[in-house]
C-alpha cells in the first residue's frame, strides 16, 4: 500500500529531501559553515556569496520533481521493511553516484 498520509508527504519525505539535499551540497554547507566561523559578527554580509550557491543548491533539490519521487520511493522502502521487521532502521548516510 502506497498512499501516503498528510504526516508523510509534508514531514517525513521532506524531512529526507532536507536530509540528502544536505549531503548533496556539503561542499558549499562547509563554505558557508568555514565562512561563518572565520568572521562572526559580519556574516551576514561577507558570507552573503556563500549563503546565495548553498541556498541554490538546496532549492534547486528541493524543487526537483524527479529528487522528490527518488526521496519518496527511500521512504516506501524504509516504511515497507519497518512494516515487516517492526525494527526501525537508521538512515543512512546518502552516498552520490558520482
Amino acid at each position: 500500500n502506497s498512499k501516503l498520509r498528510h504526516v508523510e508527504k509534508d514531514v517525513l519525505i521532506p524531512q529526507i529531501m532536507r536530509d540528502r539535499a544536505k549531503e548533496l551540497c556539503s561542499d558549499k554547507v562547509q563554505a558557508f559553515t568555514k565562512c561563518c566561523q572565520e568572521t562572526g559578527l559580519l556574516m551576514v554580509v561577507k558570507c552573503r556569496q556563500e549563503n546565495t550557491a548553498l541556498k541554490d543548491c538546496l532549492v534547486g533539490y528541493y524543487t526537483d520533481p524527479s529528487f522528490y519521487e527518488d526521496c519518496k520511493a527511500e521512504y516506501l522502502k524504509q516504511r515497507e521493511e519497518y512494516r515487516a521487521t517492526g525494527i526501525k532502521k537508521k538512515r543512512q548516510k546518502f552516498t552520490p553516484n558520482v
